[in-house]
């Protein structure tokens, strides 16, 4: 069933990305892989990379499994900095696909604020996500980072 892009949907998609948001911004990542469907793809990768077809990304999960996976790691293997993020939203520019999903395309500002209060622009990017409806939630089904620059910086441990 093909999902018409309402008033109501717009909403309900804007209240998706202001919570995912908020997961890792407020470090409650542990929720991070619920906005997820099971079977989703999440990665990051560069517009240039993306412009190439280039297979590579910096970072994918495949399947709720590596993204459960992706946080324990954050939390018991990886050893970093203390920071946190501060994201910056645009509205999506959505569009409906024919298989019942809606493809949304979204520009993103990260901040991030280190342990000893230095801040800094950390990322630009867009999102390139897939969203459905499971349930009556919807969830990711594809979400893809596409960084604006190639220069990644090594504390990309947070999901973005």
């Amino acid at each position: 069933m093909a999902l018409e892009i309402t008033p109501e949907l717009r909403g309900r998609i804007d209240d998706l990305f202001c919570d995912y948001a908020y997961c890792i911004d407020d470090d409650l990542v542990e929720s991070w892989p619920d906005f997820f469907t099971d079977d989703a793809l999440y990665e990051v990768t560069t517009k240039e990379s993306d412009a190439r077809g280039l297979p590579m990304a910096i970072m994918r999960a495949k399947g709720m499994g590596q993204l459960r996976d992706r946080i324990t790691a954050l939390r018991k293997a990886n050893i970093f900095e203390p920071h946190h993020y501060n994201h910056v939203i645009s509205r999506p520019r959505l569009s409906a696909n024919g298989d019942g999903s809606v493809r949304a395309r979204t520009s993103l500002v990260v901040y991030r604020t280190m342990h000893d209060g230095r801040q800094d622009r950390f990322v630009v990017a867009s999102y390139d996500d897939e969203i459905v409806e499971r349930d009556g939630a919807l969830r990711f089904k594809k979400r893809r980072v596409i960084l604006d620059s190639r220069q990644v910086d090594v504390l990309l441990v947070y999901p973005l």
